[in-house]
């Protein structure tokens, strides 16, 4: 028999509504098991998750990442830090020196997240910081001639990773889907 305090719990106990006794039905209609829209594989959808579009998001952005991560595991990178190291890159050639705030948002990322990635890609010689000079506060980044070389060399792998994953699918469709997809709500 499961444990109804665990099942039962409150929004406030979790910071999310309750999905068990006591809330808008049984724990296995929470389950999706009889549930008022009929479907008995748990999911409004008549296919089960194999037709969400949020679930096969994910199942694609995990294998994407995969062929991410073994393209860049034989030039020492990781993911993140080639993100960050081709937008250095990319942001300096434009003639900007950029700083890591505006390389985080160039990115997507948080900036402490980038923060802490650009140590690790200081470490190895591929990026320097400095004050920056219109913010004393902000740190410039600037990748080294180590840092160019091999961004411009792990670009050239991710686009062509990219090409064979994307294979068969229209580019400019894709782009447009996911542009319209990263939008701000």
């Amino acid at each position: 028999m499961p444990d109804e305090s665990r099942i039962g719990r409150s929004r406030r106990a979790t910071g999310r509504p309750s999905a068990g006794v006591g809330s808008r039905g049984s724990a296995a209609q929470a389950a999706g098991a009889g549930a008022d829209d009929g479907v008995a594989s748990g999911t409004r959808f008549a296919g089960g998750p194999d037709e969400s579009p949020g679930f096969l998001l994910w199942q694609v952005t995990v294998t994407w990442q995969r062929a991410m991560a073994s393209t860049l595991a034989p030039l020492g990178l990781t993911h993140p830090q080639f993100v960050l190291l081709a937008c250095t890159w990319w942001l300096s050639r434009s003639g900007e020196t950029p700083n890591q705030a505006r390389v985080a948002a160039r990115a997507g990322v948080e900036v402490k997240t980038a923060s802490e990635v650009f140590a690790r890609l200081e470490a190895k010689g591929l990026i320097t910081r400095a004050t920056d000079a219109e913010d004393s506060r902000a740190k410039a980044v600037r990748a080294t001639p180590d840092g160019e070389a091999l961004a411009r060399r792990a670009v050239a792998l991710v686009e062509d990773a990219d090409a064979r994953f994307f294979e068969g699918v229209d580019t400019g469709d894709v782009v447009s889907l996911l542009r319209r997809l990263g939008r701000t709500p």
